[in-house]
């Protein structure tokens, strides 16, 4: 087995952090996280209904790796193998939670007047397009998310998520057709305040 104690983490690869946070190289998991931690972040605030279910969900997928880094088998990058852990403990909490909260379309709750800055027109899509997204069912917001959002093939997605590809190409299509809803109405909403 490899030792890495005294050698620069910034140059291993993230199988080789993997190895020797597993061979117990108390610097290594640090070093991973710093490379990935705001991809999964993204991912599972994307994946789950509420901020609070994210942070729960990434805590008890990143528990989940350091704990299991051992069986990492080499082979699938780790960022992929990271993304699974954090999009499964996401799906997870939803089928424990089993209660969806509401999203107020109040007037009431209407974000500000556009600015002309293009950094807040960016931010205010991305808001709209997160409470669609949270609309849709589980099922259809992983698959979306996999291929449309992270950019996955219809075959990895189908891989990482455990269905057949046929299936993620229907939930993707039925996700798309409902987020074309959820936006076109959300715009009307916002334009009428």
């Amino acid at each position: 087995m490899r030792i890495f104690r005294g050698v620069a983490k910034a140059g291993l690869s993230d199988s080789e952090l993997l190895a020797a946070h597993a061979s117990g190289d108390a610097g290594a998991f640090p070093e991973l996280l710093s490379r990935h931690y705001d991809h999964l972040w993204h991912v599972a605030r994307r994946t789950s209904y509420t901020v609070e279910d994210a942070a729960d969900a990434l805590q008890e997928a990143l528990l989940s790796v350091h704990r299991t880094a051992g069986s990492f088998r080499k082979d699938a990058a780790v960022r992929s193998w990271l993304h699974t852990i954090v999009v499964n403990a996401c799906l997870d909490r939803i089928r424990r939670n089993r209660v969806r909260p509401t999203v107020s379309l109040s007037s009431d709750e209407a974000v500000d007047p556009r600015d002309v800055r293009d950094y807040v027109a960016e931010r205010e899509v991305t808001l709209l397009v997160d409470q669609a997204l949270l609309r849709l069912p589980v099922e259809q917001r992983a698959a979306i998310v996999a291929v449309d959002m992270e950019g996955y093939s219809v075959a990895e997605a189908a891989r990482r998520l455990g269905v057949p590809e046929g299936t993620i190409k229907s939930r993707c299509a039925r996700a798309r057709s409902k987020l074309a809803s959820h936006l076109e109405y959300l715009r009307e909403v916002g334009n009428r305040s």
